[in-house]
């Protein structure tokens, strides 16, 4: 069997626009965006249905709305994006054992050690799309190609639900008339500076000199575009191990300049993280504090505690001891996010604290039964009503 084009691009289709519908689906056919409303809203996920007006991600979300005033706006759902992207990486991983996640929703494969099993590249890429359609209820793109940057092209390429196949000795002739925005990492300034020399396509790529291309873009971006223009892209499929850890972090629709406003707003991701936490079964002792200031400069403090935790309230307790510590006064502050890490069994994590006071994680975890019984508005503290 061949082995020519081992590489594999699997990317979800409009992957939360698409778990939203498959949650609702009433909003199949319709043009669905998902994201948030307020002043700063921008669009996370739109369906084809509303890219067919123009929308797009990262698009703000009112000039979305005047292109397609129809558009259903749902809110983001990342605790179930990232579920369903757990599973997704176990189906990758029940093919092959290289994977390289790009993004909760697009990986690199590299089958080369599966195909006696599974059979060609092209029929794993079905397969996997199957897979996914039936498992998952969602649909997938795959690019299949000798390397990474050809791999991600054709996935590109074969959008919506569909799957391309590049023979490597096809490769030059394929790319030769796209234009030099298709190159891996030529974003919109370096296109422009291409275009204005007169350099569109591929193929007019490769008929600049060095000399005149190093002028152009610089001796890095010459050499890499140089690459790419030739269909040559030596980089492997690196195996990604998961990172032990869980966050959660909240932009704000105007900026917040109150420390009491943040330390509410820490209390309500600390809840939230450490309801994935217990959910997971696991607990944590580094706690980070992350903060993105007014003018997008972003800092993390981190804090190593003496015994894992997995309760809000002492999670709570940590970052507010970090965030006091920055003394910010009237600092204004876009984004805030708190993380835990160096994960650790929660059984674990409670053997070692048996001689501790634990009244604060039996009553959240009593919370847990009520909320799953009740919904998540059923229990909720204090401090946290005027929300």
């Amino acid at each position: 069997m061949s082995i020519a084009e081992p590489i594999l691009h699997v990317d979800m289709d409009a992957f939360y626009a698409s778990v939203e519908v498959r949650e609702r689906p009433e909003l199949a056919g319709r043009p669905v965006l998902v994201g948030g409303t307020g002043g700063r809203g921008v669009v996370a996920s739109a369906s084809y249905e509303a890219r067919a007006f123009g929308i797009r991600s990262a698009m703000p979300m009112a000039r979305a709305l005047r292109l397609c005033p129809h558009a259903v706006v749902v809110g983001s759902s990342f605790d179930l994006y990232g579920e369903v992207s757990a599973q997704l990486r176990e189906i990758f991983e029940s093919v092959t054992p290289m994977v390289e996640p790009l993004s909760l929703d697009e990986a690199f494969l590299d089958v080369s050690g599966s195909i006696r099993l599974f059979g060609e590249p092209v029929v794993i890429g079905e397969l996997l799309r199957e897979r996914i359609r039936e498992e998952l209820r969602l649909p997938a793109s795959v690019g299949v190609a000798h390397n990474k940057f050809l791999a991600k092209l054709l996935s590109g390429k074969a959008k919506p639900d569909g799957l391309l196949h590049l023979p490597t000795e096809a490769a030059l002739d394929y790319i030769a008339p796209l234009g030099v925005r298709d190159l891996w990492g030529v974003g919109a300034k370096t296109a422009e500076r291409l275009e204005k020399f007169g350099i569109r396509t591929v193929a007019e790529v490769r008929a600049v000199p060095r000399d005149t291309m190093v002028r152009i873009v610089g001796e890095v971006g010459a050499s890499h575009i140089a690459d790419l223009a030739m269909a040559r892209d030596p980089r492997t499929v690196q195996r990604h191990e998961s990172t032990k850890g869980m966050g959660a972090e909240e932009t704000f629709d105007a900026d917040i300049d109150d420390p009491e406003v943040l330390r509410r707003e820490l209390l309500r991701l600390s809840e939230k993280v450490s309801r994935r936490l217990r959910k997971h079964g696991v607990a944590g002792r580094t706690v980070t504090l992350k903060l993105r200031y007014a003018n997008f400069s972003t800092i993390t403090r981190s804090k190593t505690v003496d015994r894992p935790l997995d309760d809000a309230t002492q999670l709570h307790r940590t970052v507010a001891l970090l965030l006091d510590a920055l003394r910010l006064e009237r600092v204004r502050v876009r984004l805030v996010g708190v993380r835990v890490t160096n994960l650790v069994p929660a059984g674990a994590a409670r053997q070692l604290s048996m001689t501790a006071d634990d009244r604060w994680q039996q009553l959240e975890r009593a919370a847990d039964s009520a909320r799953d019984r009740f919904g998540d508005g059923s229990v909720t503290r204090g401090a946290l009503l005027d929300e």
